[in-house]
């Protein structure tokens, strides 16, 4: 999925994603099923997203 795809002012703070994305690092003991990399994968841009979003306002 494509960052692109991601609605402005849709995301969750990069704090909250961070935690979750810690959360099933931990639930998992640190090895990744396909369905939990998946998961993985979509934290991984939405705290992307998070973050250049931080990024816009601060500017």
């Amino acid at each position: 999925m494509s960052p692109d795809f991601v609605t402005p002012g849709s995301v969750r703070p990069a704090a909250e994603v961070n935690d979750e994305i810690r959360a099933l690092w931990q639930r998992t003991g640190g090895t990744l099923s396909a369905e939990e990399r998946a998961e993985y994968e979509l934290l991984v841009v939405e705290w992307a997203a998070a973050i250049r979003g931080g990024v816009v306002k601060a500017a």
